[in-house]
């Protein structure tokens, strides 16, 4: 695993909060800029070719861009954005015939779950027309394919692309049956209109889906691939089993190096393994696959340190989820760990609210308390900071930044979401 950083990064000076429950802009002041592969030691070149695209730059802009901050963006980020819905466009329709294949060979009970799911039917199984997620995951594979092995490389990656995203919605419907989510993507959740039994059934489905489609792909690469998924899933398993186990102790028992060692084998592994794939399939060498797996944990754990931002600020109309339902749930995210491990009063008052059973206005006073404690400075400030590595790892892998353009697009996208 990538190495864990448990000290607490100092915050920006100049980071400013608006008064009252702390769900407010968060201007972030950009990190000091490095070129891509510069390794701290001056060594490394400027990114020309991708529009001057460094490595804190692109951190400090996704950072401050994250839980609706503020950050100048000029001319070259606007085509950025451009770039990474592009790119997610173009691999969801490359990957969507094969997820509709696969779930369709599926027994008729667990189908319609799948496809509810997916946001392709209704509960009554009538056609809808709804969110079946980014495909960042499969937009991984496909660029990083791309990126080594050019547009041949890409279309071969499609049904490892499909793959890695029936994996990863395996997780999604395990984990909303444990956390007893009730809302993904804006509509009711499949345990909810199913039942448990049904949904991890369907979920256990997918993963062999998953094994499968592999398994059937004549491609060379398709065997390494499928250990490595199939590897990928026994990590994320321990990630959940953690993150559950972490549930139960006290707010003073757990520690910042335990939730960022979770977050990286529950969000930080399938992005790596996304990666590394993509390489595989691109016929890469091992050092390539392998820093091309360290860039995608690096920005997972950047991704999941936003995520657990929006989970406590985000707005509910974009992320379809209610207001503070992690802190309501106790959720001990990162953003919550920071703050309760950084002995201020901030952090008592977060400690005892989070003793209690939840009541009425909990959420409001949780938040305050993380953003009193400095949590959510900490995790925007980590968040750049592992952004400034995955770009370290990803210059190992891909040299050129023009050729690495489409990925870097795509790490800059995922911590500047707000959704």
């Amino acid at each position: 695993m990538a190495e864990i950083m448990t000290e607490t990064t100092q915050h920006p000076p100049d980071v400013q909060r608006q008064a009252g429950t702390g769900r407010g802009p968060v201007p972030v002041a950009p990190l000091p800029r490095r070129p891509l592969g510069d390794d701290g030691g001056g060594a490394g070149g400027t990114a020309e070719g991708t529009a001057g695209r460094t490595v804190e730059g692109t951190a400090g802009r996704a950072a401050a861009g994250a839980a609706g901050g503020t950050a100048e963006r000029a001319g070259e980020g606007v085509a950025e954005g451009q770039d990474a819905a592009v790119i997610l466009g173009r691999s969801r329709a490359a990957v969507e015939p094969e997820l509709r294949a696969a779930v369709t060979s599926l027994p008729a009970s667990m189908r319609r779950i799948a496809r509810y799911h997916f946001g392709w039917e209704h509960p009554d199984g009538t056609p809808a027309a709804g969110n079946a997620g980014k495909a960042i995951r499969p937009a991984l594979v496909l660029t990083a394919a791309a990126a080594l092995g050019g547009p041949e490389a890409r279309a071969a990656a499609a049904r490892a692309a499909a793959a890695v995203e029936l994996v990863h919605n395996f997780t999604l419907l395990h984990d909303d049956v444990m956390d007893r989510d009730a809302t993904r993507r804006h509509r009711p959740t499949a345990w909810t209109v199913f039942g448990d039994a049904e949904a991890i059934l369907a979920g256990d489905a997918l993963q062999a889906l998953a094994l499968g489609l592999l398994a059937g792909d004549p491609h060379p690469a398709s065997r390494a691939a499928a250990a490595r998924l199939a590897a990928c899933v026994v990590e994320l398993c321990a990630g959940q089993q953690a993150d559950t186990a972490l549930e139960a102790r006290a707010p003073d028992e757990v520690t910042l190096a335990e939730v960022l060692a979770m977050a990286e084998a529950k969000t930080g592994a399938l992005l790596g393994c996304a990666c590394a794939i993509g390489a595989l399939y691109a016929g890469a060498g091992e050092e390539e696959v392998e820093a091309l797996d360290a860039f995608g944990r690096q920005a997972g754990l950047a991704f999941q340190l936003i995520d657990d931002v929006i989970g406590i600020w985000g707005d509910p109309g974009r992320t379809g989820k209610p207001a503070g339902a992690d802190l309501a749930a106790r959720k001990k995210s990162l953003p919550v760990v920071a703050a309760l491990t950084s002995g201020t009063p901030a952090a008592t008052e977060l400690a005892e609210l989070y003793a209690r059973p939840h009541q009425e206005g909990d959420e409001d006073r949780a938040a305050l308390a993380v953003e009193r404690a400095g949590g959510r400075d900490w995790a925007q400030t980590q968040a750049a900071d592992r952004m400034s590595r995955a770009l370290h790892d990803l210059s190992r892998a891909i040299p050129d930044p023009r050729a690495a353009d489409g990925l870097l697009a795509l790490a800059e996208f995922v911590t500047r979401r707000t959704a």
